[in-house]
């Protein structure tokens, strides 16, 4: 069911502290934590507490959550020290747009220039 832990989600388990995480910030509705394979010098993952599939069923059930999870993506940066040379906020959704986890989460991605369109 939408918005209960499943478990045999990752990130659920992250959230629940049965898998480990380098947690960089944590609040009553969201988790941020440093993604294990990083695709720029800074890139963490904010998460809902709550599991939603992907960031559109999040906003659709929950848009306060969902705006927690933009929120502190932008505290993430703040406090990464990558405000000033900019930051990318990116929301997969979907296997055909690179979404392995399918619990909804927020890139932040930073400390490297980015191009656009990405490569």
């Amino acid at each position: 069911m939408a918005g209960e832990p499943q478990t045999d989600c990752l990130f659920c388990k992250i959230v629940t502290g049965d898998i480990p995480a380098t947690i960089v910030r944590e609040s009553e509705t969201t988790v941020a934590f440093r993604d294990i394979n990083p695709q720029a010098p800074t890139h963490v993952l904010v998460i809902p507490k709550a599991h939603y599939p992907d960031a559109a069923s999040l906003a659709a059930a929950e848009p306060r959550i969902a705006a927690d999870v933009m929120r502190e993506a932008g505290l993430v940066a703040a406090d990464e020290k990558i405000t000033d040379t900019g930051y990318r906020i990116v929301l997969n959704t979907g296997a055909g747009a690179g979404q392995t986890v399918f619990h909804a989460h927020a890139h932040v991605l930073g400390g490297r220039g980015m191009q656009w369109p990405p490569g």
